[in-house]
């Protein structure tokens, strides 16, 4: 039986409704990718474009195209026109993160429709805060449509990111999974991390902090091409760590971030030693899987699946982090961190960069427990706690 799911209004919805007259007599620029639809399964440039009431000039792409046309993850996006609406798309994934004068020469009004999926380390919300400062530095607004956290707005995990460790995978000082919308996010950064662009957030309605995406009846279009499902967005922020490393994170899988694994891992003893982890709400399932592309290609990795059984007790940070440490601790002859490049940092240790500090390595390094890495994010986290709690919406 189907179960019950809450209607929500989008961000989107809601701005061509009931506050259209925020865009009427602006030239518009938006910020969209292929999981920018309504209800209907339009996509937002379509709706914007045909829309009498609006002047829609102008095209931003995220990482992968507005579009989803990259697959591939670090695939930078060229400039080009819009097959369907025939305006220009300025690509922020390029020579450039943020838009520059000359792209926002016709743009009176940037609108951000973007869907996040609940992770500090994921370029979407810094695409965000780079059109932010981009907005105040050029005299133009910002107009934030919202839509759910797919994983839900409660709980809060990981280690905040040190200011040192700054990327377009972590940009401010926000823990791993922050339990918030990214339009809560960039209420955050602009007001306390000193953005301080004309910034307005349309928040969704129908939507609570409990419910995931699939609790809901939104529409879910994968927001890029390696986060296919919400079981994927439940995952992710504990395994993209493996992001970092030589490992595979299942990219050319079927279930990208689900499995995970190498050629040199005893897929058995790997499950049984996770498992005796005790770690809540999840079965580590063992299994051999061969990826198509990435890491590892055409080889058969063993590893595991990671079923949650209890999205409620489940904490994939870190069950990431138990991974990596795992295959370090039982393979340290093969195992190896990934070197650099990573998201155009050159000299910089990417599993650095994605945990946003230099502590989480060195702890696997120097033999720390699981405890002793997860007790070190407490006090920082209390912190955040009392920050984060001005600027909710929900």
């Amino acid at each position: 039986m189907a179960k019950n799911r809450q209607p929500i209004k989008l961000g989107v919805e809601r701005l061509l409704t009931e506050k259209i007259d925020l865009l009427r007599g602006a030239r518009v620029g938006l910020v969209c990718n292929q999981a920018s639809v309504d209800h209907g399964l339009r996509h937002v440039a379509d709706l914007l474009h045909q829309h009498p009431d609006i002047k829609l000039t102008t095209l931003f792409g995220p990482q992968h195209g507005i579009r989803g046309d990259v697959q591939d993850n670090m695939i930078e996006t060229a400039h080009a026109a819009d097959r369907e609406t025939g305006l220009p798309i300025y690509s922020l994934y390029s020579e450039t993160r943020e838009p520059t004068e000359e792209m926002l020469r016709d743009v009176d009004i940037i609108v951000v429709d973007l869907q996040g999926v609940g992770c500090r380390i994921y370029t979407f919300v810094y695409t965000m805060a780079n059109c932010m400062r981009a907005a105040k530095k050029f005299g133009k607004k910002v107009i934030a449509c919202d839509r759910p956290n797919p994983i839900g707005g409660i709980q809060v995990a990981g280690n905040l990111l040190d200011p040192a460790f700054t990327s377009f995978v972590g940009q401010f000082p926000i823990p791993t999974r922050s339990g918030m919308t990214d339009v809560e996010l960039g209420r955050l950064f602009n007001a306390e991390f000193g953005i301080d662009c004309d910034f307005e957030a349309v928040p969704m309605s129908g939507w609570s902090r409990e419910l995931w995406y699939d609790d809901t009846d939104g529409p879910w279009v994968l927001p890029s091409p390696n986060i296919p499902t919400v079981d994927t967005a439940g995952v992710f922020p504990g395994t993209v760590h493996l992001e970092g490393t030589q490992m595979s994170e299942g990219r050319g899988t079927t279930r990208p971030f689900e499995l995970v694994g190498a050629p040199y891992i005893n897929a058995e003893d790997f499950a049984a030693a996770l498992s005796s982890l005790g770690l809540p709400g999840v079965y580590f399932r063992s299994c051999v899987f061969v990826p198509t592309f990435q890491k590892h290609g055409g080889q058969a990795c063993g590893g595991v699946q990671i079923h949650v059984l209890d999205r409620q007790t489940f904490e994939p940070v870190i069950t990431g982090i138990a991974i990596v440490k795992t295959a370090f601790d039982m393979y340290r002859k093969h195992f190896r961190w990934k070197d650099p490049p990573y998201e155009y940092e050159y000299d910089r240790n990417p599993f650095d960069l994605i945990a946003g500090t230099s502590a989480v390595r060195e702890a696997i390094e120097r033999g720390d427990s699981l405890e002793q890495i997860e007790s070190s994010w407490r006090r920082p986290l209390k912190e955040f706690m009392a920050i984060r709690e001005k600027f909710l919406l929900y």
